[in-house]
């Protein structure tokens, strides 16, 4: 009976192993091959852990003329992150497009597009995506309201940005991390709570000490360091 039963289980372990193989596929034929891949567009995106990004990531794959080829193969990848498709054909313009899901564990996820030379080898271009956790979704929600029409400079029929009239005239992007990974959360978070003055910046920045709770004022700093660019290094 006992070897029976492990003849089964047995079996069942080979049926499994072939039914996984059976779900990788093949790579894609190459129609053609190029030179260099870019990003089009995609990167820098922002969304919850385990989630999709809202917009594709688009690449382009051109030849040594600068051309765009046509049927060259890209294939997709990165760590802790799912593709829709991982690998696909370049399009009539010399595009390829795949819809990504980040991972579980907030952070910056970095996607790496490739595609193969005909002489050996392969070109690639590396895109970064961040997914935020509670609290950086949360900083998310209260830059949204409170921050971002003098912080960002794009109008949208949601707001009317204010990036142009203020002085200094064009304040940081969040995401500028050139200029805010060098400031410790001690000092963002007094700006936030205390205003521009109370570190010497403009005094246009207001004090949100009245409106925004600690744990507020914390995860704006939370997100500002999420979506540094160049990446935040913790000390």
């Amino acid at each position: 009976m006992k070897f029976a039963l492990l003849t089964c289980a047995s079996a069942a372990l080979l049926l499994s192993g072939c039914a996984d193989r059976s779900k990788v596929k093949p790579p894609l034929a190459a129609k053609a091959y190029g030179t260099q891949i870019v990003e089009q567009s995609g990167g820098k995106q922002t969304t919850s852990v385990g989630a999709k990004l809202s917009d594709p990531v688009v690449v382009q794959v051109n030849g040594s003329d600068g051309n765009a080829v046509v049927g060259a193969r890209v294939t997709f990848r990165g760590d802790g992150v799912a593709f829709t498709p991982a690998q696909v054909l370049t399009d009539d313009s010399g595009q390829a497009s795949t819809i990504a899901q980040l991972g579980t564990i907030p952070g910056g996820y970095t996607i790496v597009a490739e595609t193969p030379k005909s002489g050996g080898g392969s070109s690639s271009v590396s895109v970064r995506e961040t997914a935020l956790g509670y609290q950086e979704k949360v900083g998310k929600q209260v830059s949204d309201k409170y921050c971002i029409m003098c912080h960002d400079p794009e109008s949208t029929t949601e707001r009317v940005s204010n990036f142009d009239n203020l002085a200094p005239p064009q304040p940081h992007l969040f995401s500028d991390g050139s200029v805010l990974n060098s400031i410790s959360d001690a000092d963002l978070t007094r700006i936030i709570a205390d205003g521009g003055t109370a570190l010497g910046k403009s005094p246009q920045t207001p004090a949100y000490r009245g409106t925004l709770t600690p744990a507020e004022i914390k995860a704006v700093v939370a997100y500002i360091r999420a979506i540094a660019d160049p990446p935040f290094q913790h000390p």
